[in-house]
């Protein structure tokens, strides 16, 4: 079995991520890798760290608002220090949990960039690109994906449009002033967001010898991602969690947990797409090779702009 090293989740302070986090942290000692939580600084990280820390882990806090860039370059900076210090052991596998859907469009980054395509896709671009030359092979990046890509069952149910992908230029401009917010454009913004990532996953792979895989914990009505819903919708998702069969942050974050650290997953590269616990074709619009170089492309220019002088 491969060392488990230290692991790096983003958004381990609630739901899927929290519950990975003690996952992890509660494994038998010789498989139980040291953790990098990089959350919002406060209260609720210091909570799930010191859960962690009680079942046995070795864990340091690294405070970050994803909404920031900068505050995300910080962070990879702090997490390179503390790996060529010595304080945890070589880095084996990043796990890009963190992820919110805006109620409305039109709000922006502290960079100027829509909020969903910025926390969900930007500030991990940035977060992996940082730390891409920290890792110790054996190693794997695990992001979070989402079956929102497509029109899926459930989408069609509840009559949710699917992804409509434009230039990533243009799924980083926050909407116009005058575009009244809803749940519509939320819904399209997210299922961008998570187009790119799978997009990424594929264009990343042939940039590292990392391996990439994407995750997709099932459908989790209920949890605080879309805490920014009206409340009729929010209250209709807590509803529908309670549906024998739905997942829930409980069930799938030890399966989040295995795909970074288990050696059933070692071989899985090129952004193989497991849900839950299966390995899964995504659909023929996930696989576009001009999309994902421009991609590519343009979330370094995102990038760049976001780190020149404001």
């Amino acid at each position: 079995m491969t060392e488990p090293g230290t692991v790096l989740i983003t958004g381990p302070t609630r739901n899927l991520g929290r519950h990975a986090v003690l996952a992890m942290a509660g494994r038998p000692e010789g498989q139980r890798p040291d953790l990098l939580l990089v959350g919002r600084a406060g209260r609720d990280l210091t909570a799930v760290a010191d859960e962690a820390r009680a079942l046995g882990a070795r864990v340091h806090e690294i405070g970050c608002d994803l909404a920031d860039l900068a505050d995300v370059r910080a962070a990879a900076a702090a997490a390179r220090e503390l790996l060529a210090g010595g304080a945890v052991r070589p880095l084996r596998a990043l796990v890009a949990n963190a992820g919110t859907m805006s109620a409305d469009t039109r709000q922006a980054s502290a960079d100027g960039y829509e909020l969903t395509f910025a926390v969900n896709y930007l500030a991990h671009a940035q977060l992996i690109g940082d730390l891409l030359g920290s890792f110790t092979a054996p190693a794997r990046v695990v992001l979070i994906g989402s079956n929102t890509y497509h029109a899926n069952f459930w989408r069609k149910l509840l009559h949710v449009p699917e992804a409509e992908w434009a230039d990533p230029v243009e799924l980083a401009r926050p909407a116009p002033g005058e575009q009244a917010p809803g749940m519509t454009a939320s819904g399209v913004a997210y299922s961008n967001a998570k187009l790119a990532i799978l997009y990424y996953a594929h264009e990343l792979q042939r940039h590292t010898d990392v391996n990439v895989s994407v995750f997709e914990p099932g459908w989790m009505p209920g949890t605080a991602l879309g805490r920014g819903a009206p409340a009729a919708f929010q209250a209709m998702s807590r509803a529908l969690g309670r549906v024998p069969g739905v997942s829930t942050p409980r069930r799938s974050g030890p399966l989040l947990a295995a795909l970074a650290l288990d050696d059933r997953w070692a071989h899985l590269r090129d952004g193989a797409f497991v849900v839950k616990d299966k390995l899964t074709e995504v659909q023929p619009v996930a696989h576009d090779r001009d999309r994902e170089r421009r991609l590519w492309e343009a979330t370094a220019e995102l990038l760049e702009r976001a780190g020149s002088p404001r």
